[in-house]
């Protein structure tokens, strides 16, 4: 399902992607990852990526940054236009010329990103050496400064630590500092709260956001909780199963959800204005993307599903100025 958008009078964004696809080549067969996936992030503005585990967040993220492994991944069509160049032309040592010092990205779990033989000045200041061309001392100093800057507390004692003598919030924070090394105008962060706390969550969404508005960025979020966007993302995406299923603005998106995935979602969202105990989760689970169902992949677990939605995948519409959703609920006259 290719998602097809308007083009609006907005500048050009900093990072467009049309009609991208990705799919794993697996002794069991063949896996779409990705199907027709069509979003923009413009300069200054972040960008929500939700859904459930297996629905391809990650591996739109991993995309972008060229990191499919290949075999047996690849991007099998589709353009990732990144400040005007299709990434998917560029030659293997311009794109790595471009990661850290153009987009930058943290990773879901520090312990398997971070190297836990090395010091994590170490490995911060390897970035800094290699993409901008400081000295050692140089280095280490600017290691030191990104450390104070993400709130680790103690920098210059703490520069010569091992990953695992850091807590799970300070290691998101090393993290960051890793990502922020370069001044990369472009930063994807893959849920990088879903193994803190609630209160860590919150203080890591704070200091991401702190430093979005610092240095000028466009960020995409990823997660799979609706509840962590709310107030962090100017415009929201949902994946289900491969596909983008909803993409509008925040508060429209909130307010007036128009995909049964998204409400699902929504329903699932603690909510501290009401006195029911209660929370509808959305039955199911997410399709087996070896085998998945004919026509919309969701009708197995909506409870609106008509006849049409087990034969034919649903358009992505333009239901609202700005507001897309692939839905044969709003197909009908």
């Amino acid at each position: 399902m290719k998602t097809e958008l308007k083009r609006g009078t907005m500048t050009e964004p900093v990072l467009a992607l049309d009609d991208l696809s990705v799919r794993f080549k697996l002794k069991r067969g063949e896996l779409n990852a990705v199907d027709g996936v069509s979003f923009a992030v413009h300069r200054r503005e972040t960008f929500g990526l939700v859904g459930e585990s297996g629905s391809g967040k990650s591996v739109t993220a991993r995309a972008i940054m060229r990191l499919i492994p290949t075999p047996p991944g690849e991007i099998s069509r589709g353009q990732i236009r990144f400040e005007g160049r299709n990434l998917l032309d560029l030659p293997d040592e311009e794109m790595r010329s471009l990661r850290g010092k153009r987009i930058a990205m943290v990773f879901q779990e520090p312990m398997s990103a971070l190297n836990p033989v090395y010091k994590v000045g170490t490995q911060i200041g390897d970035a800094v050496r290699t993409n901008l061309g400081l000295g050692k001392a140089e280095a280490r100093e600017r290691t030191i400064e990104l450390l104070s800057l993400v709130g680790i507390p103690a920098p210059r004692d703490r520069i010569d630590n091992y990953v695992h003598e850091f807590s799970g919030g300070m290691r998101q924070r090393v993290m960051l500092a890793m990502a922020l090394s370069c001044n990369p105008s472009f930063l994807i962060a893959d849920e990088p709260t879903t193994a803190l706390d609630v209160t860590i969550q919150a203080t890591i969404l704070e200091l991401i956001t702190r430093m979005i508005e610092k240095f000028d960025m466009s960020l995409i979020f990823i997660t799979h909780n609706l509840g962590v966007v709310a107030h962090a993302c100017d415009t929201i995406g949902v994946m289900y199963a491969s596909h983008l299923v909803e993409l509008g603005p925040r508060k429209e998106l909130f307010r007036n959800p128009q995909h049964p995935y998204t409400i699902g979602l929504l329903n699932s969202i603690p909510r501290l204005d009401t006195r029911s105990k209660h929370l509808t989760p959305i039955q199911g689970s997410v399709c087996s993307m070896m085998s998945p169902p004919a026509g919309c992949k969701f009708h197995p677990r909506c409870a609106q599903a008509m006849e049409i939605c087990r034969r034919e995948m649903p358009e992505f519409r333009e239901v609202a100025p700005g507001h897309y959703a692939a839905c044969h609920l709003h197909g009908r006259n």
